[in-house]
């Protein structure tokens, strides 16, 4: 006998609700400390028009107006940031059964530390923007890149991340990577260290993992991976140092991957497009892949070979 809708509808409510008592690690009932996604998302925007205030939100700022423009973001951010922190600390084994005045004072702590380092982080940006517009030919002037370069808006991210990360404040700071991550397709880790004067350009399938240590002056291209040589020890490996290190002048040509906790790349050095590397380059170096080749093949199949030299200075062959 055909079962009616009801009954179909019971029997799959059944069962879905049986795999939750079966993985009951995947599942969040009852719990009112869950991060709002939206709410962070809108505080991400408010903190980027506090950082480049006229460029984004109100318009046509004057002198005389940005006093009470800013305080009043920053009351708003400090407010709503304040409730979202509280929230993530409590999924921390510190604060978890803390009462809630201990939770919602450590929060405003928290929120008032990390607002007052917005000065540096807007100094940070500031020598970012100088560095993208030194270093790209085709960009129009300092305002564009303000508006629309993807680097810009993943750094301006990160940096304001790694600050929380910093206080170790939970999950906020990787909600506001990923948020980057998913806008603009680069994902820098919010525990990744980074110098001053740092260009991305292009930056889609940049990634940069969490204890990268990037100098000043570095200039990165797109699909650049700086990543771990083996997860597989997964979270025994938690504090160990898995990512490299790429000390200041370094240039690093899109599609390269340098992999590996012991990696350091040197000072000055270049590395070429699509090199893999996993062991350390001394410094004022240039890498490149060996001899790359070219196929050409007419429409009756005929193969002409044409091999690619790289320029001579590229004297360190992987």
């Amino acid at each position: 006998m055909e079962k009616s809708a009801d009954t179909r509808l019971k029997i799959l409510t059944d069962l879905l609700v049986k795999s939750y008592d079966d993985h009951s690690e995947i599942i969040k009932i009852d719990s009112g400390h869950l991060i709002n996604r939206n709410s962070l998302i809108d505080i991400i925007e408010k903190l980027r028009c506090l950082i480049f205030p006229g460029y984004f939100g109100k318009k046509n700022i004057s002198v005389g107006s940005v006093e009470y423009y800013s305080g009043d973001l920053l009351e708003d951010v400090d407010f709503n940031l304040t409730k979202q922190v509280e929230r993530a600390l409590r999924h921390s084994e510190d604060y978890r059964d803390a009462p809630e005045e201990t939770v919602a004072g450590r929060a405003a702590e928290l929120v008032f530390t990390f607002l007052s380092t917005l000065p540096q982080v807007r100094r940070y940006l500031a020598d970012d923007v100088s560095a993208t517009f030194n270093g790209d030919p085709s960009a129009f002037n300092r305002d564009e890149i303000i508006s629309s370069y993807p680097g810009i808006y993943a750094d301006m991210i990160y940096r304001l991340a790694h600050v929380l990360y910093d206080l170790r404040v939970p999950l906020i700071p990787r909600f506001m990577s990923e948020h980057a991550h998913s806008v603009t397709g680069i994902d820098i880790h919010p525990g990744a260290t980074v110098g001053h004067h740092f260009f991305i350009d292009h930056g889609t399938g940049v990634v940069i993992g969490e204890t990268t240590v990037i100098g000043n002056f570095v200039k990165i291209y797109q699909g650049v991976t700086l990543g771990a040589l083996s997860t597989r020890g997964g979270q025994v490996l938690k504090e160990v140092k898995r990512h490299p290190t790429i000390e200041s002048h370094v240039t690093i040509y899109s599609g390269a991957s340098i992999l590996g906790g012991a990696t350091v790349i040197g000072e000055g050095v270049v590395i070429g497009s699509n090199a893999f590397v996993t062991k350390s380059v001394p410094e004022k170096t240039k890498v490149s892949v060996k001899n790359p080749e070219l196929q050409f093949k007419t429409d009756k199949a005929q193969t002409a070979t044409q091999e690619f030299k790289q320029d001579e200075f590229w004297d360190y062959v992987i």
